[in-house]
């Protein structure tokens, strides 16, 4: 598939905040034409009216009705949770298509747990067996034989980075982890003042979805895989006023007879094939001033004063790796392109 010259690319949903930072780095990318970007509303726009970064000459937005699907190798979908598996459906019979999906529509394997979470029925059930849960980290051969790319939420993105290879490996106890991450409020979307009443919105930090956020149900399904066991932990969320930027702080419990460096040099040997992941020094402190605006992911390894327990923090950039950015490193992987390809 390398071979190919330049893709074709779709991009639904192209002026939401995930929408927008999607199109900014596929109109860089070599290998990338944009043929479509569509939108519910603003038809006949440019996509510069809502972004100025985007300087590339491109098509104007337009209705998903006048997409001529056979012209098109992949497509992006940025929708409301529910309507990328209605659309997708319908598409399936196209089998030109790859689809990569920034929504929640296929992260979940079990359509009752999706239900449970999301609160409706899935329209696709039967797709799901078509898709993969796509942390790009951890899916570099998987990935090329699926047809629908689920990308991971900004949260369990940050979580799991840092989480699976201790798992897998059993260095932690999977049990009684706390996760507290921080999130700029791009996060919540375009819809914030209708999802968060709270005065002072712009200048406050608020916890929100303590009992249960939705990004809870794919961080349980792929820390059971990683542990092979259910893993008990507390998560909790917090928007904060910046707006893009997201911070978790993992504290964990070491198993007997492992020490915090030997859970740094675990997490240092795994991801050293991991160009978008860099591991700080030991005992670093970190924010989200490496990553913002870029496709990494960044984490530290630190001492507290329990001597039986480790802090890890693990930052990335929401909309880049916890979504646009991600989505193109899949991109990268499922055509056979360098994996940094138009990710600078």
């Amino acid at each position: 598939m390398s071979s190919l010259k330049k893709i074709n690319a779709a991009i639904i949903g192209a002026t939401g905040y995930v929408g927008l930072d999607l199109v900014n780095i596929l109109s860089k990318h070599p290998k990338v034409k944009i043929k479509y970007l569509c939108a519910q509303k603003n038809i006949g726009k440019r996509i510069q009216y809502f972004d100025k970064r985007i300087r590339k000459k491109l098509p104007k937005i337009s209705n998903i009705n006048d997409v001529n699907w056979s012209s098109i190798n992949i497509v992006f979908t940025s929708l409301p949770t529910g309507e990328s598996q209605k659309l997708i459906k319908k598409l399936i019979q196209y089998s030109n298509l790859k689809f990569i999906d920034l929504s929640a529509d296929f992260r979940i394997n079990d359509k009752n747990i999706f239900k449970k979470f999301y609160g409706f029925e899935h329209k696709a059930k039967n797709l799901l067996k078509d898709s993969i849960y796509s942390l790009s980290e951890f899916v570099k051969e998987k990935i090329k034989k699926r047809k629908i790319i689920a990308c991971p939420g900004c949260y369990p993105t940050s979580i799991q980075i840092p989480l699976i290879p201790l798992l897998k490996q059993k260095l932690i106890k999977n049990n009684n982890i706390i996760i507290d991450s921080k999130s700029g409020y791009s996060g919540a979307g375009k819809n914030l003042k209708l999802k968060f009443k709270h005065k002072n919105l712009y200048s406050s930090i608020q916890s929100y979805g303590v009992l249960n956020h939705r990004h809870i149900s794919e961080i349980d399904q792929e820390l059971f895989i990683a542990s092979g066991s259910k893993v008990k932990y507390t998560f909790t969320p917090h928007l904060i006023p910046t707006f893009r930027g997201l911070l978790s702080g993992i504290y964990v419990e070491m198993k007997k007879k492992i020490t915090p460096k030997k859970i740094y040099n675990e997490l240092v040997k795994f991801h050293s094939k991991n160009h978008f992941v860099k591991v700080s020094a030991f005992n670093k402190n970190i924010g989200t001033s490496n990553v913002i605006n870029s496709n990494f992911c960044e984490i530290s390894v630190c001492k507290i004063r329990l001597k039986n327990k480790i802090l890890i923090l693990s930052a990335i950039d929401n909309l880049i790796k916890g979504a646009g950015g991600q989505a193109v490193q899949n991109m990268n992987l499922i055509f056979g392109f360098r994996e940094n390809l138009g990710l600078k």
